[in-house]
């Protein structure tokens, strides 16, 4: 299989992704069963709640095919996540958590599917304020035993995500535009159905 063609298939998987999303289930996901089972808890974590994996990988592309700086918003999230996930296991409650993260997911969705350019400092700006909400509500939910581990685990996880974003963007860059618009759009649609 072609390069472009791969690239074209993993986009359009991109795309149903988050028709199949479900916002935040609640559980926890810590329980007393040792540091790598947080530390594994709190990786997968991210992964059980699909309107974080869109807005991940989406971030991660938009900062591929939008920036030379790629690394700075995905940075700048990564960093206001961990903040928000100790704001929330300290209890902190933000107002408007879901639907700030449902907003995150319309924008980002917006975002990737305009090919919008948004000066570095804005672009990271913007990811750490999401970033924060998506924070205080994963913190919110790994609060129990091995919770330290947990939000060890779900950052990396997050970075993975973004990393996995970025390298998809990558190869997209110099393929169709449709490619990107329709997965932005597919974002934007789950965004605004969580909104709904």
């Amino acid at each position: 299989m072609t390069r472009p063609r791969t690239a074209r298939l993993l986009a359009l998987a991109g795309c149903a992704l988050p028709l199949l999303a479900a916002a935040h289930t609640g559980g926890a996901a810590t329980h007393d069963h040792g540091t790598l089972s947080s530390l594994a808890a709190g990786f997968t974590h991210p992964f059980t709640g699909l309107d974080h994996l869109a807005a991940m990988v989406a971030l991660g592309v938009w900062s591929a095919m939008t920036s030379r700086r790629v690394w700075l918003a995905p940075v700048a999230f990564a960093s206001a996540l961990l903040v928000g996930a100790l704001l929330g296991l300290a209890g902190l409650a933000l107002p408007a958590v879901e639907p700030m993260i449902a907003t995150s997911l319309l924008v980002l969705g917006l975002l990737v599917a305009t090919g919008r350019q948004l000066p570095a400092t804005a672009g990271a700006a913007l990811a750490a304020v999401f970033a924060l909400f998506h924070g205080v509500a994963h913190g919110t939910e790994l609060a129990g035993p091995g919770a330290a581990a947990a939000v060890t685990g779900m950052v990396a996880a997050t970075a993975l995500l973004h990393g996995a974003g970025i390298g998809l963007g990558l190869a997209l860059r110099g393929t169709n535009r449709w490619l990107p618009r329709l997965a932005g759009a597919g974002v934007a649609v789950f965004g605004l159905a969580l909104l709904a």
